[in-house]
């Protein structure tokens, strides 16, 4: 345990929780961004995706460079990136008269320095880990993007309460320091496997999917879908809050907290104490939590029940992500472990792209459809974590 408190660790923890503040830090003040900028709902939904598909699409670059070329030598300029996106929207928002899509770039800039962060962290904690540290060291990291899920809603209402552009600034002021400690302060273990090339790496990966490729596709499957709906849920819940239940600022971050407190929580309970109880019935079991919640959705109005329901929507993430972690890390060796949690980051930023547009786009269609769609969306990804994934394919090793 003292390994895993150690100050080079302490830093790492705090990739993930910079790099999730990039969209969840955004979700309390999107109505304002809205009314100041005088855009529909789903030109606000795009300030997600413009984050998100991005890092969604530049991760497996990303994760290729690491496994080449090392985890800090792409995490440290995607840092300073991610930082500097945050300074393209904020300026856009200061002096730009019409800025929406200057902000829009400064968050695809945003977005490609995300790739290489949370991901890579969690890599570089594979490589340095094994056994039950592993699982820790995964559930600590998971349990860090969770804090930062948790913390942001306040945030970015504190935030909110200035500007509705300060959360751009803040990344600022966050992302660089981190930049730093990350560059001086992190380790990463110096007998790295000799760079391979790129056609030998790709026929590796290509045995990895053919002996591996239906275990690793449903526990992608899994943390994409439940990324998608537990920030489509959020979304959904930041428009209520103003305009059904008429709460606004700090309290309405506050609220928006709950679900990802249950998250995180979880998150560090799953990775430190939970995974004996076998990881494909945890991912099963979370997955089909959450539809259970999805679909009491509709049936409730008061405030109180509705989010002691979508608590349950964070608790039944934290039981899935932090054991996804552990799957996707172990199922590879040091040499694509970089690729690997790479696709998986990929799939989860491109939930968290897709969920808050696809909630917005289906709210005109009742909230009986919608979380009707969602509770079964969730249970086909518990149906097929259930009796796709087998551990023993990903705790093997490729030959």
């Amino acid at each position: 345990m003292a390994s895993l408190m150690s100050l080079s660790f302490a830093v790492l923890t705090t990739v993930p929780f910079i790099m999730v503040l990039g969209n969840s830090m955004l979700i309390p003040v999107l109505p304002a961004m809205q009314k100041a900028m005088a855009l529909n709902q789903l030109q606000t939904g795009l300030i997600i995706t413009a984050f998100s598909i991005p890092a969604g699409i530049t991760i497996p670059l990303a994760g290729f460079f690491s496994d080449r070329y090392g985890r800090k030598a792409v995490m440290v300029p995607s840092l300073a990136a991610y930082g500097a996106g945050g300074v393209v929207a904020g300026l856009a928002a200061l002096f730009l008269a019409e800025p929406y899509l200057v902000i829009m770039a400064g968050r695809v800039l945003q977005g490609i320095g995300a790739a290489g962060t949370a991901n890579i962290a969690l890599a570089l904690a594979g490589d340095s880990f094994s056994g039950n540290l592993r699982n820790r060291s995964l559930g600590i990291l998971e349990a860090s993007n969770g804090a930062g899920k948790m913390i942001s809603p306040v945030a970015g209402a504190l935030a909110g309460m200035l500007t509705w552009f300060t959360p751009f600034w803040v990344y600022a002021i966050l992302s660089f320091p981190i930049t730093a400690g990350v560059a001086l302060l992190v380790r990463e273990s110096k007998n790295r496997p000799s760079p391979q090339s790129l056609k030998t790496y790709s026929k590796n990966l290509g045995k990895i999917f053919e002996q591996k490729g239906v275990s690793l596709g449903a526990s992608l499957l899994a943390g994409a879908v439940v990324l998608f709906l537990l920030f489509g849920v959020l979304f959904y819940l930041s428009d209520i809050l103003e305009q059904r239940f008429q709460i606004f600022g700090l309290t309405k971050g506050l609220i928006l907290a709950i679900p990802v407190l249950a998250s995180s929580a979880t998150a560090y309970i799953t990775g430190s104490y939970l995974q004996g109880l076998g990881r494909k019935l945890l991912v099963a079991g979370g997955l089909g939590l959450t539809a259970l919640a999805l679909g009491l959705f509709p049936f409730f109005n008061g405030l109180v029940p509705l989010f002691a329901i979508v608590a349950v929507v964070g608790v039944g993430a934290g039981l899935v992500l932090p054991t996804l972690n552990t799957l996707v890390t172990g199922s590879v060796d040091v040499k694509q472990r970089g690729m690997i949690t790479a696709d998986y980051g990929a799939v989860r930023f491109l939930g968290v792209a897709l969920g808050p547009p696809a909630f917005g786009l289906a709210m005109g269609l009742g909230e009986p459809i919608l979380f009707t769609a969602a509770a079964v969306l969730a249970l086909a990804a518990a149906a097929a974590a259930f009796f796709l994934i087998r551990e023993q394919v990903l705790t093997l090793q490729p030959a």
